[in-house]
Order: structure tokens, then sequence, then C-alpha cells
């Protein structure tokens, strides 16, 4: 397995797409496809499963942006975008694409390598935020459903709420479950006695 990093560049103009690759080879060791256009573009990222991807675009189309964010997948992989021109509502569409990077002024050689990594680095800080908020939403799931079974246990056994807590919690050790899943379960078996 290669360590190098994986870098699509997507770009229709050959002169750009070369001189970002000798931006690239400048900048550090790496493993380089150029994609002259962005037909079918979500079927050769999946195939070509880069780390990074580049893309150069003079000014960038709605059309583009959607098409990226489908290709790319925000929360699979850091993309840089290249534009020589912008306004806040291609500013705005582009960053709700998931880009990583956005840079406006077009592209300068000097400039990639700072670019990938301020992408990489803002990708791994937003998909630990996203991590984050989904084990916070799970956690709260759970914390919402074990409330609820305790509420049954309580109105059906007519005890107090540590005595539930403390039902549910040794029926899951007993059970070698989790508490959510004992929950859960006492939840549906509820529901169908309804």
């Amino acid at each position: 397995m290669s360590s190098k990093l994986r870098i699509t560049v997507v770009d229709a103009d050959p002169e750009r797409a070369h001189m970002i690759v000798d931006g690239l080879c400048e900048a550090g060791d790496f493993e380089v496809t150029v994609l002259g256009d962005d037909t079918g573009l979500a079927r050769k990222l999946a195939d070509l499963a880069p780390d990074v991807v580049l893309i150069d675009l003079a000014n960038p189309s709605r059309d583009t942006l959607e098409q990226l964010s489908v290709a790319t997948g925000a929360n699979s992989r850091p993309v840089a975008m290249f534009v020589d021109r912008s306004d806040p509502e291609m500013t705005r569409a582009a960053i709700q694409a998931g880009l990583s990077a956005y840079v406006v002024d077009g592209l300068k050689k000097e400039r990639i390598k700072p670019v990938i990594d301020a992408a990489i680095t803002r990708f791994h800080m937003l998909s630990q935020m996203r991590s984050e908020l989904n084990a916070a939403k799970a956690a709260l799931a759970e914390r919402k459903m074990i409330e609820r079974a305790k509420g049954l246990l309580i109105q059906a056994r007519g005890i107090s709420e540590d005595q539930a807590y403390a039902l549910l919690r040794k029926t899951a050790m007993d059970q070698g479950k989790k508490v959510a899943e004992v929950a859960q379960a006492l939840i549906t078996a509820a529901e169908l006695l309804k």
C-alpha cells in the first residue's frame, strides 16, 4: 500500500493542469491523477479513491458545485477548489457543497501545498465535529429512550425512578446488553401490547 498522498486534479485546461502537477511535484511526493473533464466525475472519483481532490475552474456554476457535492461526498475526502472570481452567493453554495477550501483569485503554483494542507486540516476538523455531533445525538436519543422505559416501569410496577433504572440496568447486565437496548425492547413490547 502506497503511503503517498493520492491527489486527483480536475481541470479541463491542460496548461493549468500541468502547472498544478508541477506545483505538486515541487511541494512533495504525491501520487497525482489528472481528469480533463468532469463527465462521470462521481464514478471516476469512486474508482480512483483519492485522498484529496483539487479542482481548478475559471468560473464555477451551480450545476458544477452540485455535481461536485455528489461526486466527492462532503464527508469522504477533502476538496479544494480554485476559482478566478466569485460572489457571496457562489461562495455560500461552494461551502454548502462541502468544499474544504474555496480559493478565489485563481491558482498559483506556490499556493498549492498550503491550500492542500489547509483543506486536509479543515476536513479532519469538520469530520471530528460531525462525529462528536452524531455521538451526542445518539447519546441523547438513548437517554430519551431510557427515560421513556423508566416511565413505563414506574407506571406498570408502581416503583420509584431509581428502582426503575436499577431494574433496567440489572436486566441489561443479566442479558449482556446495553441499558438502551433493554429500554428499546421494553418500549417495543409496550407498544405491541397497546
